[in-house]
Parts: structure tokens; sequence; C-alpha cells
């Protein structure tokens, strides 16, 4: 799989603030997803890679989420923190609820800052919304968040066990909300855990959306209700559009046709990243 964005960074059509962070990437050990009988192209896309291609674009900062292939191995992503650099590095890993304080503890160390709960795509969904109420409390105590990749008739479902979450919530890819015509009582549930604080939206995923117009109106429309509280990611190497991944530098550039404003893409890409997963404070 070629990345051409690395030689083609002039697709990005504006330049990036000091500190600007990709905030939705996943990393991927090839033993133990590479298969000499059924090449994956995802075991190409190692911390080294990724770190060339955010080099060439002018981003600083990273948020990796670990893979779904990984299950509940987080090693990869805790050695590319490492790789990265521990600074400017944060994770967002996958447990079980039988995971122990002391694992949890090391994961904290090593830069993770929240566990991601992806259940959009049923056949290669390893955790349960179910597993929420239990892990909620552990990982609070931690100042961690969980990420929730779901569908916006997923959300409706599961608005009690969302609405009690002690803990920060982020809702990967806009939360789904541009699938479709827009999810009214989905809208309503985010809209309300976003006025009620400690909820977060990451602005990725746009390729996941009905069409480009219903992914800028939604991105509008959340940034409008809260842009203290909207990050971006690139979704790097975008898993869902294999073999045929977009140009990384593209995403940047919707951004830009999302968020016009300069001032409000600084909160975007440098302000709020660096308060939501703590990069101010160090490990």
């Amino acid at each position: 799989m070629e990345e051409t964005t690395l030689n083609t960074t002039s697709r990005v059509r504006q330049a990036l603030p000091a500190g600007a962070c990709d905030s939705h990437l996943h990393l991927y050990d090839p033993a133990i997803i590479a298969a000499p009988a059924a090449p994956n192209p995802l075991a190409d896309c190692t911390a080294s890679r990724y770190r060339a291609l955010r080099d060439a674009l002018g981003l600083q900062r990273a948020v990796i989420v670990t893979p779904a292939p990984h299950v509940v191995d987080n090693r990869v992503t805790l050695a590319a923190i490492q790789t990265l650099g521990a600074r400017d590095t944060r994770g967002v890993g996958v447990v079980f609820p039988d995971v122990t304080d002391a694992e949890l503890r090391h994961l904290h160390d090593g830069g993770i800052r929240g566990i991601r709960f992806t259940v959009a795509i049923p056949r290669t969904a390893v955790t349960r919304i179910d597993m929420l109420p239990s892990l909620a409390p552990r990982i609070h105590e931690l100042g961690w968040h969980v990420q929730l990749h779901m569908t916006p008739e997923q959300i409706v479902e599961s608005q009690a066990i969302i609405e009690q979450l002690p803990c920060g919530i982020v809702f990967d890819h806009m939360a789904r909300l541009a699938n479709g015509p827009l999810n009214e009582r989905a809208w309503a549930i985010v809209q309300d855990r976003l006025q009620a604080g400690k909820t977060w939206v990451k602005l990725s995923g746009e390729y996941l959306a009905a069409n480009a117009a219903t992914a800028h109106d939604v991105a509008r429309k959340l940034a409008a209700a809260a842009p203290e509280r909207m990050v971006w990611g690139t979704d790097w190497p975008h898993p869902t559009e294999m073999p045929n991944p977009p140009e990384t530098a593209g995403t940047l550039d919707t951004l830009a046709a999302w968020i016009p404003d300069a001032a409000l893409r600084q909160r975007i890409l440098v302000d709020n990243p660096a308060q939501l997963y703590g990069f101010n404070e160090g490990l």
C-alpha cells in the first residue's frame, strides 16, 4: 500500500499550527496480523511509517487507537508511544472487564488515556457496550475516557448506559451522525451530552458518511454545538477503505473546508486535544 501523501504534502492547503494533533490513527504489529497466504496491507502500517507521514504533513502530536485485530493486546500501541515520543503521543486501548488494576496502571504509565468500544460494525467488534458499566468507574479513577464508535441507532439503544457514565466520553467519527439523514434522537443525545460537559467528538472518518455534503453539514453542526470539545484525526491508515485508501493529506483539506475559521481550527487541532489527552501535563 503506497501512501502518496508522503510525496504530495503541497495538497495540505493550510499550514498547520504548532502542536497540531492527529487524534485518531491505528498502528499494527506485522507479527500478529501478517499472513503469507493472505497478505494484509495493514501489516506495513507501523510506527516508523506513520512517523514519516506525520512529519511530512506537519503534525506534531498523535493519539494511537488499538485496532480490532489486536483485540486487547495493547503492546503495539504502548511501543508506538515510545517510538513516536512519549511527550507528544498518547493512546486509547482496548480492555475487557477482567483487566487487573495493575494492568490499568501499566497502561496509564505507558500513555494510555482512554478505552475504546467499537461496536458500529458488529462482525469485527471485540467488545460489547454492556461491558461499560463495570469498566467506566475504574477508568474514571485514572482520569480516562471511554471512546465510543457506535451507529446513531446504537446510541439511541444505549442511551441509559451512556447517560450514566461517570467518566468522559469521546464519540468516534462524528458519532456516525453523517451515515444518512440525521437521526434526530441520536443527535439529541449527543447534543445533550456535549452541553452537559465531559463529552467530545472526533471530526474524522468523512468517507464513512453517506456523502460529502452530509459530512460537511454534520461537522459544522457539531462544531457549532461545542467548539471547545471537538478534535480531529486522520483515521490513518484508513482501514475501512482498504485496499484503496485515500490520500491522508486530503483529510486535512476536508477539515479546512468544514471549519474555515483559522482560530477554531487551532482549537480543534491544538488546544482541545491538549486538554483531552493531557499533553501539557506529561506522563
